[in-house]
């Protein structure tokens, strides 16, 4: 069932928004060449734990990951992975493309977004065109989650810029979702599909809109950790994510 929010509880989860922003941007700023990826999990520890949250993913144990718990406090996937990405004892070098993946709650009102960066120079390439093509689809994306469109819109617009830039198809084993009182609530939003179809979209619906995008594979393959998901044949890869609430108007960004 979709559970509309309240502008209370909109509110609230707009103040964790900002947190998950917060920290999201503080890990950025670390992720230098030599950081490794349980100091960036430290810090997020440490962090959401400075503001009173508790974290959506140490505990979480789906069904996908046969319920082993990620036990871990953000994702960071690097390179080649592109989703669940668990922190492991590995230094970060020049050039290589990270995304980190954050949920958190504070007094029980979750929100989720992603990022995606090259560390210590700018994106060139294969990644450049990833990291723009990822961006822009979470945007116009957004810009189709308004009140009296369908699930479908946004759905159908991420997947055209995947092909506007000449990318696989997009995998649709996981997107975009409600959430609020929890990390994953209904509907769920594939990152490819048709105008106009699935659930309407209403006021007072909130959502986590996340496309993510592979260099030239629409396959995905998982570590033996269980969780980290990477493209099958190792290209690159990018991820955006921000949670947002639908109004009549333009949709509101919560995790600014």
């Amino acid at each position: 069932m979709i559970e509309l929010k309240t502008p209370d509880e909109i509110a609230k989860i707009r103040r964790t928004g900002k947190e998950v922003h917060r920290i999201l941007h503080l890990c950025k700023e670390q992720a230098k060449a030599g950081t490794n990826l349980l100091e960036l999990d430290e810090l997020t520890k440490t962090e959401i734990a400075r503001v009173g949250g508790i974290s959506s993913y140490v505990d979480y144990a789906p069904q996908f990951a046969h319920g082993k718990p990620f036990g871990h406090y953000i994702c960071t996937s690097v390179n080649d992975a592109v989703l669940h990405g668990m922190p492991f004892d590995y230094k970060l070098r020049k050039g290589d493309l990270v995304c980190l993946d954050l949920a958190f709650s504070i007094d029980g009102w979750v929100a989720d977004s992603a990022i995606s960066f090259v560390v210590d120079q700018p994106a060139s390439g294969v990644n450049q065109k990833l990291l723009q093509a990822t961006e822009q689809a979470l945007y116009v994306g957004i810009d189709q989650a308004v009140a009296g469109n369908h699930v479908g819109d946004i759905s159908a617009a991420i997947g055209r810029v995947a092909k506007k830039f000449h990318l696989p198809a997009p995998n649709i084993t996981y997107g975009g979702h409600g959430v609020g009182r929890a990390m994953h609530e209904e509907p769920n939003i594939p990152n490819d599909g048709i105008q106009g179809t699935k659930e309407p979209l209403r006021a007072g619906m909130v959502v986590a809109i996340e496309p993510w995008f592979m260099a030239t594979t629409s396959k995905l393959k998982t570590d033996p950790d269980g969780w980290t998901l990477r493209s099958l044949d190792g290209s690159p890869t990018a991820h955006f994510e921000h949670t947002i609430a639908i109004t009549t108007d333009v949709a509101e960004v919560l995790t600014r």
